[in-house]
C-alpha cells in the first residue's frame, strides 16, 4: 500500500466517522426530545421498545455471549417484578430500595437455577429453563395469598425519588431511556474487555477454554446471574410503569418473543440486540391494521431472515468484520516514513 492510498483510506474512513457522528448526534437529538414531538401512543410504543431492548440485551448476554439456550428468561423478569411490587405496595419500600433487593433475590435464584444446567449443553438447557418458567407461572396462578393468583395485583405505587415521584408516559420514557444507555454501555464495555472475550471462548469451545485456563462453569454461572439480574431491573420498571401485573404479563410466550429478538438482531451483538428488539416491538403495531394477516406476515419474514441472514440483522459476523477493518485501518502505515 503506497502512501496515496493510505491517504485516500484515512479520508475515507475520516468521512464515514464524521457520518457516525452526524447521525448519532441526530438520534441523540431526537430521543431527548422525543416526548415534545410525538403523540403518548407513540411514546408508550417507544417505552415498550426501550423495555424490550434492555430484556434482549440481558437474554443475549446468556445465549450471544456464553452460548446457553435459555427458554426461561421470563422467569427473571416476572420475579423482579413481583418481587418490587410486593416490597413496594404491601411493606412501603422505596422502589429503588425493592429494586435493588429484588436483583439481589433474583441473581441468587438465577445462580440456583443455572447449578443443574452448567454441564448441560443445546437443548437440554432449553428444555430444564422452559420447565422452571412453566414452573414460576403455575406459581404466580396458584399462589392466590400472595400474588392474588390469575386477577393480579393492581394500583402498584409510582417510584419517588429525593420527593419526585415518577409519573406520567414522558417521566417514563426519560427512565428508560436511562437505563437503555446503561444497558447498552455495560454490554459494550463488557463486549471490549477480557471477561466478554472469554465468555466467547467459553461459547465456541468448552474444551479449548479449560486448555488455556478459563472455568467454563464459572462464565457460564456469571452470565445467568448478571441476565438475570438485568431482567430483574426491567421487571422492577415494568411493573411501576405499567401499574398493574398479572401471570399473563410473563407467559412462555414471552420468553418465545426475546428468543426471536435475540436471533433476529443477531446473537452475540449489542447493536443487534437493540435492532431486534425494536423491530419485533414496532412491527406489530404495524400491521395492526392488517391484523388478520399480521401473524402470516410476521411469521414470513422470519423464515425469509433465515434463509438470508442466518446470523441476524447485525450478527457476530458483521461486528468481527468491522473490528478487523478497524485493525487493519489502525496498523496502516505509509512505506518510507
Amino acid at each position: 500500500m503506497n502512501t496515496t492510498d493510505i491517504r485516500k483510506s484515512i479520508e475515507s474512513a475520516l468521512s464515514q466517522k464524521w457520518v457516525r457522528i452526524a447521525f448519532a448526534a441526530l438520534l441523540g437529538a431526537f430521543l431527548l426530545t422525543a416526548p415534545f414531538l410525538l403523540s403518548k401512543y407513540i411514546l408508550h410504543i417507544l417505552i415498550t421498545c426501550f423495555i424490550y431492548s434492555c430484556l434482549t440485551l440481558s437474554l443475549n448476554l446468556v445465549i450471544g455471549w456464553s452460548g446457553q439456550f435459555s427458554l426461561g428468561h421470563v422467569c427473571f423478569y416476572g420475579m423482579g417484578a413481583y418481587v418490587t411490587t410486593l416490597l413496594v405496595k404491601n411493606a412501603g419500600v422505596n422502589f429503588f430500595v425493592a429494586t435493588v433487593i429484588s436483583v439481589v433475590f433474583v441473581s441468587a435464584f438465577a445462580a440456583i437455577l443455572c447449578m443443574p444446567t452448567l454441564k448441560l449443553r443445546g437443548d437440554y438447557i432449553a428444555v430444564v429453563t422452559l420447565g422452571f418458567g412453566e414452573v414460576f407461572r403455575l406459581f404466580l396462578n396458584n399462589a392466590v395469598g400472595l400474588t392474588r393468583g390469575p386477577m393480579g395485583i393492581p394500583s402498584i405505587p409510582k417510584p419517588e425519588l429525593f420527593g419526585f415521584v415518577i409519573t406520567g408516559k414522558t417521566s417514563f420514557y426519560y427512565f428508560g431511556l436511562i437505563l437503555l444507555a446503561l444497558f447498552v454501555g455495560f454490554m459494550l464495555r463488557m463486549n471490549n474487555s477480557g471477561f466478554g472475550l472469554a465468555m466467547r471462548t467459553v461459547k465456541d469451545d468448552d474444551v479449548a477454554a479449560t486448555s488455556i485456563g478459563i472455568n467454563p462453569i464459572k462464565f457460564k454461572l456469571y452470565a445467568f446471574v448478571v441476565g438475570g439480574a438485568m431482567a430483574a431491573v426491567m421487571g422492577s420498571f415494568y411493573a411501576v410503569y405499567m401499574g398493574m401485573i398479572g401471570p399473563t404479563s410473563f407467559a412462555y410466550s414471552e420468553s418465545i418473543k426475546m428468543v426471536s429478538m435475540v436471533v433476529l438482531g443477531g446473537m452475540g451483538s449489542v447493536a443487534g440486540s437493540v435492532l431486534g428488539a425494536i423491530l419485533l416491538a414496532v412491527l406489530p403495531e404495524a400491521l395492526r391494521a392488517f391484523s388478520e394477516y399480521r401473524m402470516v406476515i410476521f411469521g414470513a419474514a422470519m423464515v425469509l431472515m433465515m434463509i438470508f441472514r442466518p446470523n441476524g440483522l447485525w450478527g457476530e459476523d458483521r461486528r468481527i468484520r468491522n473490528e478487523y477493518k478497524l485493525r487493519a485501518f489502525r496498523n496502516a502505515k505509509p512505506r518510507g516514513v
